[in-house]
């Protein structure tokens, strides 16, 4: 159950980012209230998960899916630039996420 918590904030760590992109520097009043309630979602389901999961594996996990979120989205709806080399880095921090919960982690 814990995880799952972990997931959802690192999903919702991807929604505030990229409000906080859209709300052009918090001049735009609902982009800024996403950004303001996703963060509170995230940094409040990553505060509970870490009762019970250790914070190394628990941060990277949060910032992984967020990190690769972030990319993804803005490549898709925001029209960033993709390349091979952005796909491959975001492969990247993927496996390194999961490489570092196969690492020991023992819950």
């Amino acid at each position: 159950m814990a995880w799952l918590l972990v997931v959802c904030a690192g999903l919702f760590e991807t929604g505030f980012a990229v409000c906080l992109k859209l709300s052009n520097g918090f001049s735009r009043l609902w982009p800024t209230v996403a950004f303001c309630c996703f963060a509170l979602a995230s940094f409040g389901l990553l505060t509970l998960s870490l009762k019970h999961l250790p914070v190394g594996p628990a941060y990277a996990v949060w910032t992984g899916i967020g990190a690769a979120g972030t990319a993804t989205y803005g490549m898709i709806w925001l029209s960033e630039t993709s390349s091979t080399l952005k796909l491959v880095s975001i492969g990247l921090v993927v496996a390194g996420v999961i490489g570092l919960q196969l690492s020991g982690s023992s819950h």
